[in-house]
């Protein structure tokens, strides 16, 4: 990697010359090459840009907006990129509520929307091209010959559909603002230098749960996001089957890489760390080491989803037998998981309670663990009482998906989990049995067991839709695809 000089903040770039970086190997730059570098560049500027594809949606959700919150202004940053060790930056990923209402991806954005009339003028706040005048494109660690072009604030009106400024300017203008000001809090701190004396923790709280709200329910190129990402997720799950037996030659790190490599073709990136979890892993809920031996023999439990470009990410779970058969004991506890999910998909419908998924699928559990002795003479309704199917279920039965894994989290209590079902809504559905390997309270054979099946599940006008179902689910369809994949 090339060295680079230190880059600068947007509220610096203008006020402060191009830092060197301390020991470099060029002391500085001469006049001579200065005034030659300004010159000589052919113009780039695009015109007659196309509006990206979600532009009309964006628009309607500014539009909801800013109907919630008449009269005042409403701050939402997309971030800043953040050091990952000296000066090398992680890849940067734009906040949820910034994407979701611009379909822009850049960092240091920020969308304003202005009270204008009965509503509000939107501006979004970008950093322009690159300026060639005080050689910043050049020498400055984040200038275009560094990390590439982007767009110019006119390409950014035509592909957004939102009139475009310089962000460099902004904070001088917010620090003046008068009137009621919400921020969306946590992406940019000095946006919030600029607001700190204008807003209040719990006014901008109600920005937040406001938008996580506005995406409980999905629009249509939402819902065709989903597929997408919920299809090239299930070809990242057949490359991971094709490479067991290299898998098994090195780590779980092999089925995290392979995995890895289908999101990047297809989409973004991964939407979440994927859990590549073999043999007693899986019964760890959030294994992300994935430094772990993969053992014939033994379950992979494989957590994982594609982020697609436009940032929606699938959120898809399979336990497969790494030598392509279950055993007789494997089986018996994959197929109580398998009823249990079934109850929980079946239980998926408009104008259902949020919870009944969860609940169907949790006395399934439940009657399978005293089924099987677990609970010495309790019934499942006292084990359902008491909440002791939790030593083996450990978590809920699922959660919202779109853009974040766990989307609309900050919503509202009685909108979220004590809310009804609307079409619309997207969910995973994902019941699992956890048999840790130093549990003494069952049988030898099942510890170090685990199993999770999780497929994302649309709540339609009739009842639902499963997104993922082209990755089987049933035992014996998961070992005739495994034997199918493998042979090509």
């Amino acid at each position: 990697m090339a060295e680079q000089l230190t880059p600068e903040t947007p509220e610096e770039s203008e006020e402060q010359p191009i830092k060197q970086r301390k020991n470099g190997l060029y002391p500085g730059v001469s006049d001579e090459l200065a005034e030659n570098m300004k010159s000589g560049w052919a113009d780039t500027e695009l015109h007659g840009l196309e509006p990206i594809a979600q532009a009309a949606h964006t628009a309607d959700r500014r539009a909801a907006l800013s109907r919630r919150f008449p009269g005042e202004r409403l701050v939402i940053p997309a971030g800043n990129l953040k050091t990952r060790s000296n000066d090398t930056e992680y890849s940067f990923r734009a906040s949820t509520e910034y994407a979701y209402l611009t379909g822009d991806q850049t960092q240091d954005g920020v969308l304003v929307l202005e009270p204008k009339g009965d509503g509000h003028q939107a501006t979004i706040y970008l950093l322009p091209r690159s300026d060639r005048e005080n050689g910043e494109f050049w020498l400055d660690g984040q200038g275009e010959l560094w990390v590439g072009r982007r767009h110019s604030l006119g390409e950014a009106e035509q592909l957004l559909g939102i009139p475009a400024k310089d962000v460099r300017e902004l904070t001088a203008a917010l620090k003046e603002a008068t009137g009621p000001v919400r921020n969306v809090r946590g992406h940019d701190a000095g946006i919030e230098a600029a607001l700190t004396d204008k807003v209040t923790a719990e006014r901008d709280e109600e920005l937040r749960e406001f938008l996580s709200e506005a995406r409980l329910v999905k629009d249509a190129f939402e819902i065709s996001e989903l597929q997408k990402a919920c299809d090239a997720t299930a070809r990242g799950f057949e490359d991971v089957v094709k490479v067991l037996d290299k898998a098994e030659a090195t780590s779980e790190r092999y089925i995290e890489g392979t995995f890895f490599l289908r999101a990047r073709v297809e989409g973004n990136d991964i939407g979440y760390g994927s859990i590549c979890a073999a043999g007693p892993h899986a019964t760890t809920l959030h294994w992300v080491r994935n430094d772990g031996a993969v053992r014939p023999g033994e379950l992979l439990l494989l957590d994982a989803g594609v982020e697609t470009n436009e940032l929606y990410t699938a959120d898809v779970t399979r336990t497969l037998p790494i030598n392509g058969t279950f055993s007789p004991l494997q089986r018996k506890i994959y197929d109580a998981v398998y009823e249990a999910q079934e109850a929980g998909i079946a239980a998926v419908k408009p104008g259902a309670p949020y919870r009944a998924f969860h609940d169907a699928a949790q006395r399934v559990l439940a009657e399978k663990l005293v089924e099987w002795g677990l609970f010495g003479d309790l019934d499942v309704d006292k084990v359902l009482e008491l909440g002791l199917q939790r030593r083996w279920t450990l978590h809920g039965t699922g959660h919202m998906l779109g853009m974040d894994v766990h989307d609309c989290a900050a919503a509202r209590t009685e909108t979220y989990v004590a809310g009804d079902l609307e079409p619309g809504m997207c969910l995973t559905v994902e019941p699992g049995l956890y048999f840790q390997a130093d549990d003494l309270t069952v049988p030898e054979e099942y510890r170090g067991i685990g199993v999770r099946i999780e497929d994302d599940i649309l709540v339609t006008e009739d009842g639902n839709e499963n997104l993922s179902a082209s990755l089987p689910r049933r035992a014996d369809e998961v070992e005739a695809w495994m034997a199918r994949v493998k042979q090509g």
